[in-house]
C-alpha cells in the first residue's frame, strides 16, 4: 500500500466525521424560548427605522417624450499650417 492511499482512507475521514457530528448536533438542538415580555411594554410594536431615500431615476422619455438635451459643443484647437517651416 502507498502512503497516499492510507492518508486518503484514514486521515480524511476525521473532517467528514466531524461534519456529520456537527449536523447531528444542530438537528438535536432545541430552539431557545424567550420568557414572557416585560410588563408595561407596548406588546412588541416596533418602529421601523427610516432609511435615506435614493435620488429618483430620470423618467423614461418614451416615443412622445421630450427630446434628449443637445450635446455640448466640441472645442478643438486648430494649429495654422503655413508653407514656411521655422528653422
Amino acid at each position: 500500500m502507498d502512503w497516499t492511499f492510507l492518508f486518503m482512507m484514514l486521515a480524511l475521514k476525521i473532517p467528514l466525521g466531524m461534519l456529520i457530528w456537527l449536523v447531528w448536533w444542530a438537528i438535536k438542538q432545541q430552539p431557545e424560548v424567550e420568557d414572557e415580555p416585560a410588563p408595561g411594554g407596548d406588546g412588541g410594536a416596533r418602529v421601523r427605522p427610516r432609511h435615506p431615500r435614493f435620488p429618483r431615476r430620470p423618467r423614461y422619455r418614451g416615443p412622445h417624450g421630450e427630446p434628449l438635451p443637445a450635446s455640448p459643443p466640441r472645442v478643438r484647437t486648430v494649429v495654422a499650417r503655413s508653407g514656411v517651416r521655422e528653422r
